[in-house]
């Protein structure tokens, strides 16, 4: 009889991988949910340590590769670098920017 740590270990494990498999978008498996996961924790980062741009009131979604910037800025200049920073992220294979200028 295994010791009680070792089945919760594998337990925990089992959860977790079935968490992981079950978080895949319709259509995109694992490794490709992880890259956009990491491309949009990529772009945030950027997004919040720039001073030009307003992380907080920009919302960043990646699907495939493509990048999607939505929310309100205040303006032109701003919606053009959060567009700028996205596009330097590795893996970023085009960029939908559609914020709005307000």
């Amino acid at each position: 009889m295994k010791p009680a740590s070792t089945v919760i270990r594998q337990l925990f494990v089992a959860v977790l991988v079935a968490g992981l498999l079950g978080c895949a978008g319709a259509g995109q498996t694992t490794g490709e949910f992880v890259d956009d996961s990491s491309i949009t924790t990529k772009v945030k980062t950027k997004l919040f340590n720039d001073p030009a741009t307003s992380g907080w009131q920009i919302s960043v979604r990646t699907d495939g590769g493509v990048v999607y910037l939505t929310g309100v800025v205040a303006s032109a200049t701003e919606k053009a670098r959060a567009g700028e920073l996205a596009r330097s992220v590795a893996g970023v294979k085009s960029v939908r920017n559609e914020l709005t200028v307000k």
